[in-house]
Parts: C-alpha cells; sequence; structure tokens
C-alpha cells in the first residue's frame, strides 16, 4: 500500500515537472496539488485500463510502423487525461510532445527507483 501511495506521489510529480518543462502542457491557473495528484491518479486509470485496448486494437497499424504508432498512442491517453482532469494540453500536437517528455521523464524515474516500488 505504501509502495502504492509512493508511485502515486512520484506520478504526480513526474506530470508537474512535464508542465513546467513544456509550455503546451499545463494545470489550470490555481490548481493545487490535490488536482496533481488526481490528474496522476487518472493517468494511472487511463494507462491502466484504456491504453492496452487502444493498443491490441492498433496492432496492425502499429507493427507496419515499426511501434511508432505507440507514440500517437501515449498522446491520445494523455489528452484523454486532459479532457477529465484539471490538466490542459495545447492540441494533439502538445499531447504528443508531452507525452513524449512523459514517457522519456517516466523512464528515468524507473532508472533511478529500486525494484521494491514497482511492484
Amino acid at each position: 500500500m505504501l509502495n502504492a501511495i509512493l508511485k502515486l506521489i512520484i506520478s504526480a510529480l513526474v506530470l508537474y515537472l512535464v508542465t513546467r518543462l513544456y509550455s503546451g502542457v499545463s494545470f489550470e491557473p490555481g490548481s493545487t496539488w490535490v488536482s496533481i495528484v488526481i490528474a496522476a491518479l487518472v493517468m494511472g486509470v487511463v494507462n491502466a485500463i484504456i491504453r492496452p485496448i487502444l493498443l491490441l486494437l492498433s496492432l496492425p497499424i502499429n507493427v507496419l510502423t515499426l511501434g511508432l504508432f505507440t507514440l500517437v498512442v501515449n498522446a491520445l491517453m494523455l489528452w484523454l487525461v486532459a479532457g477529465l482532469t484539471a490538466l490542459n494540453v495545447s492540441g494533439f500536437g502538445g499531447a504528443f510532445v508531452g507525452a513524449i517528455i512523459l514517457t522519456v521523464l517516466n523512464w528515468l524515474v524507473d532508472l533511478v527507483l529500486p525494484e521494491k516500488l514497482e511492484r
């Protein structure tokens, strides 16, 4: 339970860091840390439920593009989270670049964190 809460807080920090690094993704003015944590929670739920379904449905185009279509799916997931939370994304291009930054930052966090947090 503690690992899940810690992973949620780290995900919220990474999402906040994306908003600081790229102006195409931001939180609504006056958003609190609770809004950021809720956005991270929604991102986790969307990535756990909807993303695998979309990846399965887009498997033929993903094979044809050698996996590059996964970047489009990631952008759609960020765009969906923005529609459900206090996160603002400046169109699909903003979601695309924001998703790339989010993916790279999450990859770096996974390199640094010990295995115990991943369970």
